[in-house]
């Protein structure tokens, strides 16, 4: 099955995943203008009336970037996130070519974004959710697998990709440490169309994120991710000595009741999630300074094209 339209018009398979804090109109505008989809989480926008300021610069600035690609916009759809009605209607009145839901089947959002022509790809980390998203009629998958920053499964890839793989042909993003070119070709390799790339886009000058932020990217490896579901009720990859700053022992670190997951307005204040618990995937071993989104793409666009050339050659 051919990719929708949309994801056509790349300069490489990559979809800039959605990061709490750090995204916002700038990373995205920079990522769609070097030739990738760029996204960020509608809760980013705060308060919820500055999303349609958002969406609006991001749309403003594009519109003069005739080879730039689309963007995307992430809705958590659960029950505590008390702006999903506000957001989701903002973006349908800009017809967000994109919209990247997570957490839950988003079955009362597709048929409003398909009345305009857009479209929805799910977060999923197992078969079970990847066959939900499915009945609700999205039309693609992320397969957020072993390795991912934030919200993360603990499949592996070639496992994951394989099963989903059996009942599905259409369009499938793939993530978990994808931090190279190579580990994009590696990818569409294991039957993937796209590759979700979110912990290579923190350490640009855009991401929205401290300096020290930042910094601890680039001395971190994957040894120096701890998964855990204590701050946000959901399982996601953290980096240790963020933990260790707030206070808590990686080693000992409790479990959490996923009675009190919250994503309402306030949730970001209260917990501190992602402000000073840091995010991140175990592709962190592989950046080794902060520059600017265009060098990021342009760097994974010739690893890209070197690995297809090398592969190429070797058969």
């Amino acid at each position: 099955m051919s990719l929708p339209p949309v994801l056509q018009r790349l300069r490489i398979p990559v979809i800039g995943a959605p990061m709490f804090i750090a995204g916002n109109p700038k990373l995205v505008i920079e990522q769609c203008k070097a030739g990738i989809v760029g996204s960020f989480p509608a809760l980013n926008a705060r308060p919820k009336e500055a999303l349609d300021d958002w969406l609006s610069e991001i749309e403003s600035t594009l519109a003069g970037c005739p080879d730039a690609a689309p963007y995307a916009v992430n809705q958590i759809v659960h029950r505590s996130n008390d702006r999903l009605d506000h957001d989701v209607e903002t973006c349908i009145r800009h017809k967000v070519p994109i919209t990247i839901t997570s957490l839950r089947a988003p079955n009362d959002v597709i048929p409003h974004i398909h009345a305009y022509g857009g479209i929805v790809l799910h977060d999923v980390i197992n078969v079970r959710h990847a066959e939900k998203a499915l009945e609700a009629g999205v039309d693609g998958l992320i397969l957020v697998c072993a390795g991912a920053g934030g919200h993360a499964g603990t499949l592996s890839p070639f496992a994951l990709i394989g099963e989903v793989r059996r009942f599905f042909d259409g369009p499938i993003v793939l993530s978990g440490a994808i931090a190279s070119g190579n580990s994009i070709l590696a990818a569409l390799a294991a039957g993937a169309d796209l590759a979700y790339i979110g912990t290579r886009f923190l350490a640009t000058p855009e991401a929205s994120v401290p300096d020290r932020y930042k910094q601890e990217i680039l001395r971190a490896a994957a040894g120096d991710i701890v998964y855990t579901d204590l701050f946000s009720g959901v399982h996601g990859n953290y980096l240790k000595h963020s933990v260790i700053a707030a206070g808590f022992d990686p080693l000992n670190l409790p479990k959490s009741d996923p009675k009190k997951m919250n994503f309402g307005a306030d949730s970001g204040a209260e917990k501190k999630v992602w402000r000073d618990i840091w995010s991140a995937g175990q592709g962190v071993g592989q950046i080794d300074q902060v520059v600017p989104v265009a060098d990021v793409v342009a760097q994974l666009a010739r690893e890209y094209t070197a690995a297809r050339q090398r592969l190429s050659l070797a058969s």
